[in-house]
């Protein structure tokens, strides 16, 4: 998609693409179309590039032998003869085309299986050990233990609040009357997700499994899970974990991970990869085309901000420079979620379409927001830097990609 976003906008600017690249390295395919384009496919499937008319390389570097023997009217068709502005949208198109194709993964999984209502209404009641589930399709949650829930948020906060217990008191409103019924705890140890690369994914638990005990001891609730991680660190623990009537244990290893903080800052802590689940999937609605629209820019926007700010305590030392990955780790990660579903496969594209776009947005001699910083020198200067100047940047650049290349590659084999 990011190279895609070059090519299109650089055809809408006037400016021609010799070739489209689907990888680097030796060509194990390729054809013209009828704009004169060479589109291929390479050996090494990691990236692509787009190689504009008067291009010395995939860089974007300036082929001044070429260029000199082109007429007036064919310098117009390269990028370093086209106007500031066509060469400035041509080379912005490639992230925003990044973050444009994560919003519209948003878009589309919000639009395929919606999000929860604001009312506390039961969408569909998880199973419970030993039949425990009383609540039913379409209650309405009016209150916990006596205090009220006007709504879906009101609800989470009332059931966070109450002590962790076997059971508690729901008031629902059902078929037109009013009755107030025993009940699950609202956050049982109830799995609601699985982190990739976890302990518990490697011992291939899944969302709806209920944990009965930890190294022999009960627990009611998500929230006593989490301290005994927390006390336990990495020493192993054995849980006996029911699953559709069906009781089996299983030994996990918290394995110490960055977790983003409510704050936007990064903590690093033994975990075993686990999130909580509520006692019932809350009635979902499908959001009109507007909405879904603004909460999938929302979305983005925070990945962005996850992401900077990751990257922020990588650099800072506030946290381990492992979770910076290379290819073999991506590929690791995406293998990962491919396994636990087309949801999470999706919104790993999602997340790696929104990180190379931001980082091709970085002032590096050679990525885009290298050739940003050239394109705002020109247009305050009135004329681009020397072409000497260029050759040292754009070398510069690509000695610093390469490290980093090589830094994220050793984290991925060592780390």
């Amino acid at each position: 998609m990011h190279e895609y976003g070059h090519y299109i906008v650089g055809r809408w600017c006037g400016i021609h693409a010799e070739v489209f690249s689907l990888g680097f390295g030796p060509v194990l395919f390729s054809r013209v179309d009828k704009h004169g384009t060479r589109w291929q496919f390479a050996a090494l499937p990691f990236g692509g590039f787009v190689k504009f008319l008067g291009d010395a390389d995939a860089a974007s570097g300036k082929d001044g032998e070429t260029i000199s023997r082109l007429s007036d009217a064919e310098r117009r068709r390269t990028m370093h003869g086209a106007p500031l502005w066509a060469r400035a949208a041509t080379v912005a198109a490639g992230p925003v085309f990044n973050f444009i194709l994560t919003i519209a993964i948003y878009f589309a999984v919000i639009m395929s299986l919606g999000i929860a209502t604001d009312r506390p209404m039961v969408g569909e009641p998880n199973p419970m050990p030993n039949n425990t589930q009383t609540l039913r399709k379409g209650d309405l949650i009016l209150a916990v233990n006596g205090k009220a829930t006007p709504d879906l948020a009101e609800f989470v906060s009332t059931a966070r609040a109450v002590p962790p217990s076997a059971s508690v008191d729901y008031t629902v409103e059902r078929g037109g009357m009013t009755e107030t019924i025993r009940g699950p705890y609202p956050f049982p140890a109830m799995i609601g997700s699985i982190a990739l690369e976890s302990a518990a994914q490697d011992a291939g638990l899944t969302e709806g499994d209920v944990i009965l005990s930890v190294d022999g001891k009960p627990v009611n609730a998500f929230v006593d899970l989490v301290d005994i991680v927390k006390q336990t660190k990495d020493k192993p623990l054995l849980l006996k974990i029911w699953r559709d009537g069906a009781v089996f244990d299983a030994t996990l290893v918290p394995r110490m991970t960055t977790t983003p903080t409510s704050d936007g800052s990064f903590e690093e802590r033994y975990l075993i990869g686990l999130g909580e689940g509520l006692v019932f999937v809350p009635e979902l609605y499908t959001p009109g085309p507007i909405e879904t629209l603004e909460l999938s820019v929302e979305r983005t926007w925070t990945l962005v901000k996850t992401s900077l700010s990751g990257l922020g305590h990588i650099i800072s030392g506030a946290i381990s420079s492992c979770n910076l990955r290379g290819p073999l780790g991506i590929a690791k990660s995406s293998s990962a979620a491919a396994s636990q579903g087309w949801l999470t496969f999706t919104m790993m594209i999602a997340a790696l379409s929104t990180a190379v776009g931001l980082m091709n947005l970085f002032p590096i001699p050679v990525l885009d927001g290298g050739h940003l910083v050239f394109h705002a020198y020109e247009a305050v200067t009135g004329k681009p830097p020397s072409d000497m100047a260029l050759r040292a940047l754009m070398g510069a650049g690509l000695f610093l990609l390469l490290g980093l290349m090589v830094f994220a590659l050793g984290n991925d084999l060592f780390c």
